[in-house]
């Protein structure tokens, strides 16, 4: 399963850190990143997979992830790519 991750926020120390670390605990590979800093806002998008035999692992990733967002003070969401994709066509 791909998975799609947004990252927004004031930028500060950790936050590529912290993501790749809930990412690799889960088994997520990333696939691809884009990362920018815009007047010291934050702002990256990865493209990430999980093994085909994963269940439940958007669930706990995104748990992971909220948590982790709260306590950077930054907003991180992960969706399943073909729901971000459908939701982002013109």
């Amino acid at each position: 399963m791909k998975l799609v991750i947004t990252v927004v926020g004031v930028d500060r120390v950790g936050i590529i850190a912290g993501v790749s670390n809930v990412l690799a605990d889960n088994n997520v590979n990333i696939l691809s990143i884009n990362q920018t800093i815009m007047d010291g806002f934050f702002n990256m998008i990865m493209m990430c997979e999980t093994p085909e035999d994963a269940k439940n692992t958007l669930d706990v990733v995104q748990g992971a992830l909220n948590e982790l967002g709260e306590n950077l003070g930054v907003e991180i969401r992960a969706q399943h790519a073909d729901i971000f994709l459908s939701m982002h066509r013109i």
